[in-house]
């Protein structure tokens, strides 16, 4: 059993930046696949980004340029750095985690996931 916990969401104006960290309960950011998942209100559950084992990373077109995936392997913690922030990234945001099959899109389901965390940009 994975446990993923994820922090760092709150409320801040356009163009702003936040950081969302997840930590996972054993050591697997650095063998997993590991992606960030976002869902606004009546809206489907859509990826955002992701980084494999090797640290290949990538993003959905909506958000590339402005959030890094990142993660600390010692740490066995998953970050996404938000910068730029617009309204629109409204969105319950989630960690995500399967293990590595091959390839690693950031839009791909996942096995293991959060409670997420919330974020809100007001413009």
């Amino acid at each position: 059993q994975v446990d993923l916990v994820e922090s760092g969401g709150g409320s801040v104006q356009a163009g702003g930046s936040l950081r969302l960290s997840c930590v996972a309960s054993s050591n697997i950011v650095r063998r997993y696949c590991m992606g960030w998942f976002r869902q606004a209100p009546g809206k489907e559950r859509e990826g955002v980004a992701a980084i494999d084992y090797d640290g290949t990373t990538g993003y959905a077109n909506s958000v590339k340029g402005r959030f890094t995936v990142s993660r600390d392997n010692d740490k066995n913690t998953l970050y996404l750095q938000m910068n730029s922030l617009k309204p629109e990234d409204s969105a319950m945001y989630y960690c995500a985690a399967r293990p590595d099959v091959g390839h690693c899109y950031y839009d791909d389901d996942k096995k293991y996931w959060g409670k997420g965390t919330l974020v809100n940009v007001s413009s």
